[in-house]
């Protein structure tokens, strides 16, 4: 074990070059802590290529090379190839500028530019933040995951993005990690049942697997366990996602607790909820704390400013949503209602439940439980299902008063005798061709569902028991094979829910029904193939309403959706008449999705059980359904949260614009071409075994395809499972080489023209943060050796040098980068040099070797006439560039003072309150959690500026 060395102060950075136990390591990050630096690199030298290792300068000697002592070395290959290469590969590796304003990547990748998904990118990196937090709060179907993405490749560029951490519903990991890879060529691992198994196989029970997966995508259910609890207080990242974050909002839950733990380990935090809030102030001030403590005062108030400051909100008809949705996402047609005329059986059962159970004349139920006015609309609940339902509800009572043995009481005789006239009249429903399921099988032909078609249709039921019957039902009703109809539940494994999602979504997939719960109803994307959907039986609750409509009702829908329901009409006038409630409740969620794009507001309740209950009251007389659920215009109008956030909707993000594309190369896979000729000297096809790269560029059809050798193997390892497994790319690896081709390759996976027929594409999109050009900039980084820059010639009139300046802050997180070059007219006069600032590098592909097409006439003659202006020009470069670099970093220290501000007033705050019991301690544990706010602001202040010489230039003439 190396012994204790005295922590020096370093001025190091992303992207230098030190030395430590006599190896080269290329610094990936870099973070100064109150006993010293802290060191990410990867290996350079041959012994160490490609491993990582973590250092601290109080525990080894780092020798961070001097660039001022940077060795000039004449490029002496074809066209400046290694010149090319290195600058490139350098400019890869360097963070952008978190604060910069526009879009470097994200909208290089395979997903449509829309201008209000970049304005939510916008918000969440806004510099006035000290850190990236916001929360997605986008109605229903506009591609909250598209904006994830897009915001995660932003950080990944800006260095701040190496360890990541997504949180989902476990029937969405797959989904979720698919648009990921697929789109932004960010790979996760999924540790859904399967992969914790594979985890546990290749890990010691006590590692934290969360050191091991850098990026990993993982159930919430999963994750709440204490296990993985432990490895999470343990543990710092870079980026959390958490979706569906409304579950996190009432505090002592398991979710609350969770995320009370992720929100301060981590540097950016992403919630995304289409339903934000549950009504309640003081649970939205929790989710808003975990964005930002000080954003709420120590009494709970928070204003508009506070939270459109963390928060964008926008629906399908926002003006500035509607403009660019056009025709990928279709408007939804006239929702199709069907009244259901009961057969004679079901209107037997209804009559029963409405003379005995509901409204019976002697006042009372026939119940001898405690809750007399909730178990008979727990049984009309199920009877509008299916018999199917009623007949296991049934059976579920008797089973409870039958298990307490004993003889019965009086009332639970007559109970129990209540129960068998029920199921003997609910037994006969199942052998009538009329009724409900036989209106189902007519809507499903008529929307054209048959032995010779690709219509599909998603059918909602809320009772397992309804939806296996629909399922042994349909195929004989429809003519279909047992494999055209599918069934999704949460008794179903993650891996098989996750199965069938995927299978849905593919052209070739034989499923033409799928039957569903409400596991479905939330996260899920099932509009790829499909534009019909069925409520088998009407949720009491708008929000579920509104939640299974968007699975088909989101962008990307081409065409039309269509909503469909079926009410059963009994006979019986009081129970046909408690059922037109559901008809409004329908009506009513179709005004609001064109007008608020938010449901929930209605009813005021944000919890599906809270509105089932309400509406439970309304069926049951004790309410009006005008009491429960308001009209549109009383939400604009009125003076409630809900009005409150119904304001929110106005607020207009700009957009950020899009970087023009900074390069040396025309594409990506240009670069990636020279970069795998170099480093394998220009034998592409070597057999890799042999250290050699198989790799072969189909031009006319825009795939190339690579070999991977063996320390490219060893990063592919990482990559989504299915993908990597089904697809064998440790043998042969196929990219799509522009977008056109990307997309044409997602469109065919779609099809079932992916690998294997999955919905994994056969070649992937070759975007800029791709894998596979991370790993080629690190080989083209080793081309040169310790602290050396390349010299080349060029257009210019005097030996010019080309340097980078940077700011960083104590946690080596790149603040700004600045571009300089210093001219000596005199080699023999070195003081006298002339420096200038460089809006971009856009010169070297103009007016030096590195032009396309140039030659190069052989290496330039005694380099070491170069050596005495290196540190000249670094000199010049740092007074020249200290001037912008200062300007920068009291840009960014005025914001962390706005920040400090804040805090201040939140403790100003909290000392005026009287604070006593229980509120003295919860204002107490928010007060700690500022001050650790408080520590990380320290640690983002900018603290050093790094200059450092990137290439030689001497004039052309010199020969």
């Amino acid at each position: 074990m190396p012994q204790a060395v005295e922590p020096r102060e370093l001025n190091v950075a992303p992207g230098s070059i030190v030395v430590v136990r006599d190896e080269e390591w290329l610094v990936t990050s870099a973070e100064q802590g109150s006993d010293g630096w802290l060191l990410r690199v990867r290996g350079l030298s041959e012994l160490v290529a490609d491993t990582t290792a973590t250092f601290y300068n109080s525990l080894d000697d780092i020798e961070v090379l001097d660039p001022a002592r940077a060795q000039v070395v004449p490029d002496g290959s074809s066209g400046y190839r290694d010149s090319r290469l290195w600058l490139e590969a350098l400019l890869r590796k360097t963070p952008f500028p978190y604060g910069d304003q526009t879009l470097t990547v994200s909208t290089r990748m395979l997903a449509d530019s829309l201008g209000y998904q970049r304005a939510a990118v916008a918000k969440a990196l806004d510099p006035q933040h000290i850190r990236p937090r916001i929360l997605l709060a986008d109605a229903v179907g506009l591609g909250k995951t598209l904006e994830i993405g897009m915001i995660l490749s932003e950080l990944v560029r800006r260095g701040r993005g190496e360890r990541i951490l997504i949180v989902t519903p476990k029937h969405v990991l797959e989904q979720m990690q698919h648009e990921l890879w697929c789109r932004f060529a960010l790979p996760f691992v999924r540790l859904d049942s399967a992969g914790i198994q594979k985890v546990r196989q290749k890990l010691p029970a006590t590692r934290n697997p969360f050191t091991y997966y850098k990026r990993a995508i993982i159930s919430i259910d999963t994750l709440k366990s204490p296990r993985y609890k432990a490895h999470l207080e343990r543990q710092h990242w870079d980026a959390v996602v958490i979706d569906e974050s409304h579950n996190l909002t009432n505090v002592g839950t398991q979710n609350n607790e969770l995320a009370r733990v992720l929100a301060p380990n981590t540097e950016a935090l992403i919630l995304a909820s289409a339903t934000p809030h549950n009504g309640r102030e003081e649970s939205f001030a929790e989710l808003l704390r975990l964005l930002d403590p000080t954003a709420v005062a120590a009494d709970g108030s928070f204003t508009k400013d506070d939270v459109q400051s963390l928060l964008i909100r926008r629906h399908r008809h926002h003006d500035e949503v509607a403009a660019e949705v056009g025709s990928d996402w279709a408007e939804r047609a006239e929702p199709v209602h069907r009244l259901v005329k009961a057969s004679g059986p079901e209107d037997d059962v209804a009559r029963e439940l409405s003379q005995v159970w509901l409204h019976p004349e002697s006042g009372g139920s026939p119940y001898s439980g405690e809750t007399k006015g909730l178990f008979p609309w727990t049984l009309a609940k199920a009877f509008l299902s299916s018999p199917a339902a009623l007949r296991e509800s049934i059976n579920q009572r008797r089973a409870k008063l039958c298990e307490k043995g004993g003889p019965h009481t009086p009332e639970q005789h007559t109970e129990l005798a209540a129960l068998t006239n029920l199921s003997d009249l609910n037994d006969k429903s199942f052998t009538e061709s009329a009724g409900k399921q036989a209106a189902l099988i007519a809507r499903l032909r008529d929307i054209g569902v048959g032995p010779k078609s690709s219509t599909r249709a998603v059918v909602f039921a809320e009772r397992v028991a309804t939806l296996t019957w629909l399922h042994d039902l349909l195929p004989a009703a429809l003519g279909l094979k047992p494999e055209n109809i599918a069934m999704l539940h949460g008794g179903l494994s993650d891996v098989e829910q996750q199965e069938i999602v995927e299978s849905f979504k593919l052209e070739t997939s034989p499923i033409r029904v799928l039957v569903t719960g409400d596991v479905a109803s939330e996260g899920v994307n099932l509009h790829a193939q499909c534009h019909h959907l069925i409520h088998y039986d009407i949720p009491w609750s708008l929000i579920r309403i509104e939640q299974r409509n968007g699975r088909i009702d989101r962008y990307g829908q081409k065409f039309p959706p269509v909503i469909s329901s079926l009410i059963l009409a009994p006979s019986d006038p009081e129970f046909s008449g408690d059922l037109r409630v559901l008809s409004r409740l329908l009506e009513r969620e179709n005004q609001a999705h064109t007008t608020l794009g938010d449901v929930a507001s209605l009813m005021g309740k944000h919890s599906v059980g809270e509105e089932e209950s309400a509406i439970r009251d309304v069926l049951a007389r004790k309410a009006s359904l005008d009491d429960q659920v308001k009209t549109v215009e009383d939400v604009l109008e009125g003076d409630d949260f809900d009005s409150f956030f119904a304001q929110l909707d106005q607020d207009f993000t700009p957009a950020l614009p899009e970087l023009p594309r900074q390069s040396l190369y025309p594409t990506d896979v240009d670069y990636l071409d020279e970069a795998l000729r170099a480093a394998f000297n220009d034998v592409p096809h070597a057999a890799p075994d042999n250290g050699g790269v198989g790799w072969t560029v189909h031009a006319n059809h825009g795939i190339a395809e690579l070999v991977p050798p063996r320390d490219l193997r060893q990063r592919l390892a990482h990559l989504p499972q299915n993908y990597r497994d089904k697809g064998q790319i440790d043998q042969r690896l196929k990219l799509a080489t522009s977008r056109q081709v990307g997309d044409a390759q997602l469109r065919a996976a779609r099809q079932g023209k992916g690998i294997n027929g999955t919905t994994w594409p056969e070649a992937h999109y070759l975007g800029p943060l791709h894998p596979v050009l991370d790993w080629a900039s690190d080989r083209a980084l080793s081309a040169l050796g310790r602290n050396q820059i390349f010299a080349i010639r060029g257009e210019v009139d005097a030996i010019t040098v080309v340097l980078m300046g940077t700011l960083m802050n104590r946690r080596g997180q790149l603040v700004s980068r600045v571009f300089s070059t210093v001219e000596f007219p005199d080699p023999d006069r070195p003081t006298f040099a002339i420096p200038s600032p460089l809006e971009s590098l856009d010169f070297l592909l103009t007016e030096t070797g590195l032009k396309p097409n140039t030659a190069n006439p052989g290496p330039i003659p005694d380099p070491d006439r170069f050596q005495q202006l290196i540190p000249v020009a670094v000199d010049q470069a740092t007074k020249s560039m200290k001037l912008i670099l200062d300007h920068q970093e009291r840009s960014a220290n005025e914001r962390l003072d706005q920040w400090r501000r804040r805090a201040d007033r939140w403790h100003s705050g909290a000392e005026q309150l009287e604070l006593f019991g229980s509120q003295k301690k919860k204002v107490d544990k928010y007060a700690r959690r500022i001050a650790e706010e408080q520590r990380l602001a320290e640690s983002l202040a900018p603290t050093q500026q790094l200059v450092r010489p990137l290439l030689v230039i001497a004039p052309g003439k010199d020969q």
